[in-house]
């Protein structure tokens, strides 16, 4: 299936590893320029010359989504560049597990930066490019924790959630100009971060995933697929929306059982 996104160029923030090195893989398949972010240079260059390898076209721009200015940079360079931005795609992000009344408000801080501030800074410097020409598409991921709480998450949920209704904002306020934003919600993804976790219990993946409705762990490319499909025209009715990719886990009821009686 021809999804048309052949010549369209994307920012993909957090692109050097897990989630983002999937999708930057992924939309340079299906013909997509490339302009993988992140700020681990060398794991970046990597996914860049994997990429053009393959025959893909993709480029490489350093920026910290924490930072507006860089944010707004790096935007800037791939309109000079590209001549447009036709897709923006805030993978970038990251927990830090701790109980509530034990959390600094430094990491506070830093966790509300790296989840929620990032995606605004991102989704402020691509409008105007995307006004000017009159069409864009705008993608955010969340977390199970953004639509649920999950201990220890406070305020990673929170941030989450908050780029939830920043999505839904964007999609209401900008649809009529040819806008679109969704936001996908991974469920536990087979990546490097959770599998270091999974891998200190004995059999730890094949347990978790078991306790999946699917079965299994998701895969980064089950993101990927999510996420080609939403920058597509075959999509293009699609905003505001949120989409679970988490193999039903968010359909299940959470109800008591009756292990314990």
């Amino acid at each position: 299936m021809d999804l048309g996104l052949n010549g369209k160029t994307v920012i993909i923030t957090g692109a050097a590893s897990g989630i983002g090195r999937a999708c930057a893989i992924r939309f340079a398949q299906e013909g997509a320029v490339v302009a993988a972010s992140d700020i681990d240079d060398d794991k970046l260059r990597d996914v860049v010359d994997e990429i053009c390898a393959a025959g893909g076209r993709a480029f490489s721009g350093h920026a910290d989504v924490t930072s507006a200015d860089q944010m707004q940079r790096l935007v800037d360079m791939v309109v000079t560049d590209c001549g447009r931005l036709d897709i923006l795609f805030n993978v970038a992000g990251g927990a830090q597990p701790l109980p509530t009344h034990t959390m600094s408000i430094a990491d506070y801080h830093r966790v509300i930066a790296l989840n929620l501030h990032s995606v605004f800074f991102g989704v402020r410097a691509a409008l105007p490019a995307m006004l000017q020409q009159g069409r864009g598409t705008i993608l955010s991921t969340t977390s199970g924790a953004g639509l649920n709480a999950v201990t220890g998450l406070a305020a990673y949920g929170a941030a989450k959630a908050g780029v939830i209704s920043l999505m839904k904002s964007v999609a209401v306020e900008y649809g009529r100009a040819g806008i679109r934003a969704n936001t996908i919600s991974p469920g536990p993804m087979d990546t490097p971060g959770l599998r270091a976790w999974l891998d200190t219990y004995p059999d730890g993946a094949a347990r978790y995933g078991r306790q999946v409705p699917s079965g299994r762990l998701g895969t980064a490319q089950d993101i990927a697929s999510v996420a080609v499909f939403l920058a597509s025209e075959a999509a293009a009715f699609l905003n505001g929306a949120v989409i679970p990719v988490d193999g039903a886990i968010h359909a299940r009821l959470a109800t008591p059982g009756l292990d314990d009686f």
